[in-house]
């Protein structure tokens, strides 16, 4: 009888074909009209950007296990008192192959705001080397953004969470 559990719970993530759609009508400005603000009229003088590595799917038990999790990538203004303009959040799969984009245009996060991306557990389109790209921009000096990804998932009655932080892709400095 183990062995047939096992069997199934090595089987159960594998089961479903069809990916989930991801949050591809997420509304940023909507969702978090709270922590947005108006653009600046001033020209954006510094700009910067991060890779963050996700994992919407791993490999386990030697490779004979798919445990998949969701993915919530969070953008946090760390600045206690400058907008900060977020250009672009693309989400893009192991091949490199961009999945989704969740802006439609810049939106800009008031003082310490902060703005966030979640992708369910059944959606694997990432796979195992999925990443995102978030482009980010201010007026003037400001403190570097965090940007990181929580992962949670589990098999079983084992669960997982773990959190990849966002590397810069480029210095921040003048345009």
């Amino acid at each position: 009888m183990r062995a047939g559990l096992f069997a199934a719970m090595l089987l159960c993530p594998l089961a479903s074909a069809a990916p989930a759609a991801a949050q591809s009508k997420v509304n940023i400005e909507q969702n978090f009209a709270d922590s947005l603000t108006t653009l600046p009229k001033e020209e954006l003088a510094v700009s910067g950007g991060f890779y963050v590595p996700a994992y919407s799917s791993v490999a386990m038990s030697q490779g004979k296990l798919r445990v998949d999790f969701s993915v919530t990538l969070s953008v946090h203004n760390a600045s206690e008192t400058q907008p900060l303009m977020v250009k672009r959040i693309a989400y893009f799969d192991t091949a490199g192959k961009q999945v989704e984009t969740y802006l439609k245009g810049q939106v800009a996060l008031k003082p310490l705001a902060t703005v966030s991306i979640f992708i369910p557990t059944d959606d694997v389109r990432g796979g195992t080397g999925a990443n995102f790209l978030v482009d980010w921009a201010a007026t003037g000096e400001i403190a570097e953004p965090v940007v990181e990804a929580l992962m949670v998932g589990g098999v079983a009655n084992a669960h997982y969470a773990f959190i990849s932080l966002g590397r810069p892709t480029r210095t921040a400095g003048k345009k």
